[in-house]
């Protein structure tokens, strides 16, 4: 078996290849291709990936290159991991909106709506090479906003499944906090990319017993705590928002926060730094734990679960997925991207059937959705025109005059990365 990861010179590259050394029953990797332009960066990891296989005693072969049609050929699968600009470009997207009184941040927004600009037609263009390469070969994206790469890389036909970690994150925690094993904890988890709701947490499966209400009664300080919220929020709905949930529920709070502390970006980027350095050490043959600062907590074990799953060799049966909606959710069209628990096997992820989410959570989905629409096709056909009627649909904008002074501010930082700006 051959994987593939595109973006393969990112300083996570490590977690990722921790997990394909620990978690390989089930996925038997014969070859693992790490492709990047960034050929300094890209040796580094390389050189780290082979010694965390040697002592994980992984028999895989792990090769490097800057060729993408060379490094996907033949694949089984193919990840996909890309940040459009890198650090720099991320500062932009959590700073400029702050300057418009709106949230600064990756994914969410209007710094979310530059990056999808900037990332759509780069990992189309890199799906294309991968089809005539390697035909047969599952797309795995990570990059965000997952939701609406994974939209455009199935509105072009690709076998392409969107992952997140915010379930596996929540599953490990509620594991935790419920003395269960991962294994035993299945979720009610409903809504888009970034956009989520734990509706219940079930011992066992999809029909088991529901232990949400307990946990939310004997741990809720801990949970609101991990995301930032009031413990009185988690009682009065009843359910676990992801923490993205904050930017809606406390914009004008996380704006505040923003403007008086370092970016993230900017944390991630000194991270970095030092992460390079300690990769660059010869004796280094495991996962630094400064790793685990640098976010996408479980990220491993979800992508290793869903790699396996797909190409029919092992992996849960059931795992939350970025998948066309299909009438899962009868309030948005079928060829919506929503993120639930699904059946996934080598013919792909089949979501499981969920109650009709509260229309307090069903109207935020469906605006979101809308949303997700129009930035699509900005970032598919460009214009300033496309950009601004995104950013007036985005529930944390709507307004026409922040829509016109973000669309300028966007256009203006993201220049290099967009050709019709």
């Amino acid at each position: 078996m051959k994987l593939a990861v595109v973006g393969g010179g990112s300083t996570y590259t490590p977690e990722l290849i921790d997990g394909f050394a620990r978690l390989r029953a089930g996925l038997p990797v014969e070859e693992l291709v790490l492709i990047d332009p960034a050929t300094e960066r890209l040796e580094l990891i390389g050189g780290l990936a082979r010694r965390i296989f040697a002592r994980q005693g992984h028999p895989a072969v792990v090769t490097t290159t800057s060729d993408l049609d060379a490094g996907v050929a033949g694949a089984d699968a193919v990840l996909i991991q890309l940040r459009i600009g890198g650090q720099a470009a991320r500062l932009q997207d959590e700073t400029w909106p702050l300057e418009c009184g709106c949230v600064g941040q990756e994914t969410t927004g209007a710094g979310g709506l530059a990056k999808a600009l900037r990332t759509v037609p780069v990992v189309l263009d890199i799906a294309e090479r991968v089809r005539r390469a390697a035909p047969d070969a599952w797309i795995i994206d990570f990059t965000n906003p997952v939701g609406i790469v994974t939209r455009a890389l199935l509105g072009a036909g690709h076998k392409a499944v969107g992952l997140c970690n915010v379930a596996i994150g929540f599953q490990r925690k509620f594991a935790k906090l419920l003395d269960l094993s991962p294994a035993e904890v299945h979720l009610d988890h409903v809504g888009l990319n970034h956009l989520t709701w734990e509706t219940g947490v079930r011992r066992g499966g999809p029909d088991g017993e529901d232990l949400l209400p307990g946990l939310l009664a004997a741990h809720g300080d801990a949970v609101a705590a991990d995301l930032r919220l009031p413990r009185a929020v988690l009682d009065r709905l009843g359910v676990v928002p992801s923490y993205y949930l904050r930017y809606f529920y406390a914009h004008d709070e996380v704006v505040r926060e923003l403007g008086e502390k370092p970016s993230r970006a900017a944390e991630v980027a000194a991270m970095e730094k030092e992460l390079l350095g300690l990769y660059a050490d010869p004796a280094l043959d495991e996962k630094p734990e400064l790793l685990a600062k640098r976010g996408g907590a479980f990220y491993s074990e979800a992508a290793v679960d869903l790699a396996a799953a797909l190409l029919g060799d092992g992996g849960s049966p059931i795992q939350v997925v970025n998948t066309l909606n299909r009438g899962t959710l009868p309030f948005l069209p079928d060829d919506a991207v929503i993120e639930v628990q699904a059946r996934v096997d080598r013919s792909g992820p089949a979501p499981l059937a969920v109650p009709r989410p509260d229309p307090l959570y069903a109207g935020l989905i469906s605006h979101v959705t809308a949303y997700e629409d129009l930035a699509l096709d900005a970032a598919l056909r460009g214009g300033r025109e496309r950009v601004f009627k995104a950013l007036l649909a985005h529930p944390l904008v709507g307004q026409f005059d922040l829509a016109e002074g973000l669309t300028d501010r966007l256009l203006a930082h993201n220049k290099e990365h967009l050709p019709w700006a």
